[in-house]
């Protein structure tokens, strides 16, 4: 909870702690162009990271730099996420083996609008998120948020342009020394010039930003590396002057030297048996609940391994240094508690999808793992909806369909048996269970009169039976006031 009484003087982070050291405590950092950096970052400087628009949804490995980008946006510093609506055209090679697959107009424009829509989400409950907890951060000294897009300024550039002036001030030597470039010329399906060039487009991106937005600082991981000194050192030796030759009226931001603008590095998400996560490692965590519900973001991150739960959450949350090595030390006391591991889920699951997100998969979490001891009478109907919205474990039926029906009728009904005698069995052998109680007989009858405040036998205010057969078969019955319709599935 945040304190009421705190003064703006203690509240400005950005004048007491620079953000530089933030990373660092955190982790965050894993190599910088310039110590310089340090200063740079002690007042409010423009810093971008760019992601290029490959699939429909941004997944856990583009949120590490993004929280980066969050952490400096918290400190009061003009954030800019860069959406590589130009650069996604032809793809980025670094950490690849092979060339990505291009990319119809069609699907880049669904992409392009969707990781829009999902920065603007992900900044949105990130700084609501980490205005609750952390009292230091001064909520009147926050910029907005601005999102750009590179095609902006690639439209009206043609190749004879750009290969005058980015191509004349780049050295081939130094862009075949690059390790994304190296690793792939020497493979055996070799490097295209297309992929060969990226590094150029990232390198003018940066000193677009550079000399049209102030922007000093590029964010990346670590694998961007080569691109992002791309950048620092085409705004060295390109001339402010030489942006005559683009056709482009540019405002006059100042000098160009290399100490101005400077690169900081991310380490890429692994954990700690050196396991990778994203599209090229194939086991992706996407931030859209479309493709990752919020129950699954929250079931990955309370299954995190204890060798890297205090990492986690140094860079997944907002939560005090003080509060992560308490938690980690009580963890380590009892560890089958798992408490620092729920405390991570809980925080993450929060942040990516708001505080009904973290209510949907704390919902879900009780029906599908809970004991007998569970509380799921604490949820609503509206929680159940929502937590298993397009699971095909819902059933819902008219509310008259289940008067005066047995326990065994109803899991025929729900298809979680065969057969009534089916049911009956595993009455008899203690595998049924309703609402995480085991029944005890199979001719019992749920009371399901929504008239009949406190005794009805459904939770979620009456209109959810949670049936369960042996350890993980679990069927919801949702009952609906109205005979409309026959049996459907959410």
């Amino acid at each position: 909870m945040r304190t009421a009484a705190v003064s703006r003087e203690q509240r400005c982070r950005s004048l007491h702690t620079n953000v530089i050291d933030t990373l660092r405590e955190r982790n965050f950092i894993h190599s910088v162009t310039s110590q310089d950096i340090h200063a740079c970052a002690a007042s409010s400087v423009a810093v971008y990271c760019g992601v290029d628009p490959t699939a429909s949804s941004l997944h856990l490995g583009n949120m590490v730099t993004l929280m980066s980008l969050l952490h400096f946006h918290v400190a009061g510093h003009k954030t800019i996420p860069l959406v590589g609506n130009a650069t996604g055209v032809i793809g980025d090679p670094s950490g690849r083996s092979t060339e990505r697959v291009a990319l119809d107009r069609d699907t880049l424009a669904a992409n392009v609008a969707g990781i829009e829509a999902q920065l603007e989400r992900f900044f949105t409950r990130g700084t609501e998120y980490a205005l609750k907890r952390d009292s230091s951060i001064d909520a009147r000294s926050l910029k907005k948020i601005r999102i750009l897009h590179n095609a902006d300024w690639y439209h009206d550039m043609n190749i004879l342009t750009f290969l005058g002036s980015v191509g004349r001030y780049s050295r081939v030597g130094a862009m075949m020394a690059r390790d994304s470039v190296k690793s792939r010329i020497t493979s055996v399906n070799g490097i295209s010039f297309t992929e060969f060039s990226y590094q150029l487009l990232q390198a003018y991106d940066f000193w677009h930003l550079f000399h049209n937005h102030g922007c000093r600082i590029q964010i990346g991981g670590s694998d961007q590396w080569g691109n992002i000194t791309a950048g620092t050192d085409l705004i060295h030796r390109m001339d402010y002057d030489q942006v005559q030759k683009t056709g482009v009226i540019h405002e006059n931001n100042g000098g160009t030297s290399i100490d101005r603008a400077f690169g900081l590095t991310i380490p890429l998400l692994t954990t700690s048996s050196g396991e990778k996560f994203g599209k090229s490692a194939g086991n992706a965590i996407w931030l859209d609940e479309r493709r990752t519900s919020p129950f699954d973001i929250y079931q990955f991150f309370v299954k995190t391994a204890d060798a890297d739960v205090e990492r986690f959450l140094n860079m997944f949350t907002f939560l005090p240094k003080k509060t992560i090595q308490d938690v980690v030390a009580e963890h380590q006391t009892c560890s089958e508690k798992f408490v620092a591991q729920k405390l991570l889920a809980a925080e993450v699951t929060e942040l990516i999808h708001g505080v009904s997100g973290i209510r949907q998969a704390l919902c879900a979490t009780e029906v599908l793992f809970g004991n007998g001891q569970s509380d799921v009478q604490r949820f609503s109907a509206c929680d159940f909806a929502d937590a298993f919205a397009h699971d095909k474990r819902m059933v819902s039926v008219p509310r008259s369909a289940v008067y005066g029906k047995s326990i065994s009728d109803i899991a025929v009904l729900t298809g979680a048996c065969r057969s009534k005698s089916e049911a009956s069995r595993l009455v008899q052998g203690g595998g049924l269970y309703w609402n995480n109680q085991p029944v005890s007989d199979a001719k019992w009858i749920p009371a399901a009169d929504s008239t009949s405040v406190g005794c009805s036998n459904f939770v979620g205010d009456g209109t959810i039976g949670i049936l369960r057969t042996g350890k993980t078969n679990y069927r919801l019955l949702r009952l609906l006031d109205s005979d409309q319709g026959t049996k459907e599935q959410v």
